[in-house]
């Protein structure tokens, strides 16, 4: 069944596909290597995140993260890796300790063991495991450190 396109002005009853753009973002990459470092989150290899800014999405989440699963690690022959995603229109405006907060949640789905997995925001038993609570005291720790 092919996916039938039709004119975005008018979108009654079909999809249209987005043109996405992504861009890579040092600047981010270098504040994941500084929570990383300062967060003592020594179970991410920060080599092995990297960080893209995307335009034109349609989603309203302001950042997202990638894994690697396992069977393209094995296919490609490499070590898990992971990409975080940030949406320039909803995360570029953001104040600069939102940021921070919005990197420090996405770095807690990065599991203990580094395998290309992916952390839930809810775990066995409907336990959150991703939260406000948990973002907030580490970007605590993140502000008062130099």
């Amino acid at each position: 069944m092919a996916l039938k396109l039709i004119n975005p002005l008018n979108p009654v009853g079909g999809y249209t596909l987005p043109s996405m753009q992504f861009y890579p973002a040092p600047d981010l990459e270098q504040l994941i290597h500084k929570i990383i470092a300062q967060l003592g989150l020594d179970h991410i290899q920060a080599d092995k995140v990297k960080a893209f800014r995307s335009r034109g999405s349609k989603a309203r989440a302001r950042a997202r993260i990638y894994a690697m699963p396992r069977i393209w690690q094995q296919a490609l022959d490499l070590s898990p890796h992971y990409c975080v995603e940030f949406l320039s229109e909803h995360f570029d405006h953001l104040k600069k300790e939102d940021q921070i907060r919005v990197v420090i949640h996405e770095l807690l789905h990065i599991p203990k063991t580094f395998s290309g997995a992916l952390v839930p925001h809810y775990g066995k038993g409907r336990r959150l495991q991703v939260g406000h609570q948990t973002v907030e005291k580490l970007f605590r720790q993140f502000k008062i450190k130099p």
